[in-house]
Order: C-alpha cells, then sequence, then structure tokens
C-alpha cells in the first residue's frame, strides 16, 4: 500500500487546493510534484518523461494544439497481464484562476493491455476520443494531466450518459470511486498556453 503522503501530495495537484502560478520559464514546486510513476507521452517531437512547460520555441505549443495526433503512452511499469486505465484532463478549462469547466476529459482509453504499454502502444477501449490541448487565448498556462490507473477485472469501467454528453465539468473523483480505480499508478502532467498568446 502506498504511504499516504503523495497520496495527499497527489491529491492536492489533482484537486486544485492550492491556485499556485508557474512562470512562464519554470514550474512551481506543486505543479513539479504531480509526476511520478515513470509514466511518458511522446508526440512526434517531444518526449515527455517528466512535469514540464512546453517551451514557446521550434513551435511545439502550436504543434501540440493543431498538428500533431494522440501521442504514444509508454509505462515500463505495467504487467504483462493486466489492463489500465488511462485519463487526460485539463483542470483548468477555461482558466487556472477560474476553472468553472474543469474537469475537462481530453482522452479517456480503458482495457489497455499492460503488454501495449510496455511497448509504448494503447491497446485499448476508447471511450472519449482524443482532444488535443486547445487552452483559450488569454487563458495563461493551463496543465494538461495525464493519469494511468490499474483497472480491476471485476469492475467494470464505462461513462454514463450524462458524462458521454459533455466533456465539461467532468466529476473524475466519481469516475473513479465508481470504477472502483483507486490511486493512479503513475501521473504526467504538461503546461502549455495558447500557441498565438
Amino acid at each position: 500500500m502506498a504511504a499516504p503522503t503523495p497520496f495527499l501530495v497527489l491529491s492536492v495537484c489533482i484537486w486544485g487546493i492550492f491556485n499556485v502560478d508557474a512562470t512562464p520559464d519554470t514550474l512551481s514546486s506543486l505543479d513539479s510534484s504531480f509526476c511520478q510513476g515513470g509514466l511518458e507521452v511522446i508526440y512526434p517531437e517531444l518526449d515527455i518523461d517528466k512535469c514540464l512547460i512546453i517551451p514557446r520555441d521550434q513551435q511545439l505549443r502550436e504543434k501540440v494544439s493543431t498538428v500533431w495526433k494522440a501521442p504514444q503512452i509508454y509505462f515500463s511499469g505495467a504487467q504483462k497481464k493486466k489492463m489500465y486505465v488511462l485519463v487526460m484532463v485539463d483542470p483548468d478549462a477555461p482558466s487556472r484562476t477560474k476553472p468553472t469547466s474543469a474537469f475537462w476529459r481530453h482522452w479517456l482509453v480503458v482495457n489497455i493491455q499492460g503488454s501495449a504499454l510496455n511497448n509504448g502502444q494503447i491497446d485499448g477501449t476508447t471511450l472519449t476520443d482524443y482532444h488535443p490541448p486547445t487552452p483559450p487565448q488569454k487563458s495563461g498556462l493551463h496543465r494538461y494531466q495525464f493519469m494511468l490507473f490499474e483497472q480491476h477485472p471485476d469492475a467494470p469501467v464505462s461513462l454514463t450518459e450524462q458524462e458521454k454528453s459533455s466533456r465539461g465539468k467532468w466529476d473524475l473523483q466519481a469516475f473513479i470511486t465508481r470504477s472502483d480505480l483507486g490511486e493512479p499508478v503513475a501521473t504526467l502532467q504538461f503546461l502549455t498556453q495558447n500557441y498565438k498568446d
């Protein structure tokens, strides 16, 4: 069983109890502490294996928002015979100072084979198609959080009809509880803002 301290830190990061802003160049200590467990998110020109702010150079912010499709997901700690759930959310929709639409669900895949994660693939059932990070103009930095959960074989994982009707204002904790997911086995986030800002 995991120690309570990492769970408390993770809970604070996920639920936004503290509203800490990062400068354009550096992450706050709270934002840095979100990433745990060795999850890797791989875009064509950007391999993310730790918490970071997407840099302005090389048009990476524009590419992550308008060009690149769903990233590869690599998790070396995946057990081959187990299944996993991947969640990607924006807890800062429409802005970090007023997250009235949080959590915004960007991607949700269930029944992911552990053996596929070992190879940087997503082999599972998509409940919410990937939607790239598209923070509104003048809304500042947004956190894009990836959480990987171990899926219990006897616990069905699905979205309610109400959840299917909208990506915004998603009750992530209710989903985690209803699906008996427990704590994530790995978490990763990056921050970016509208590429025109």
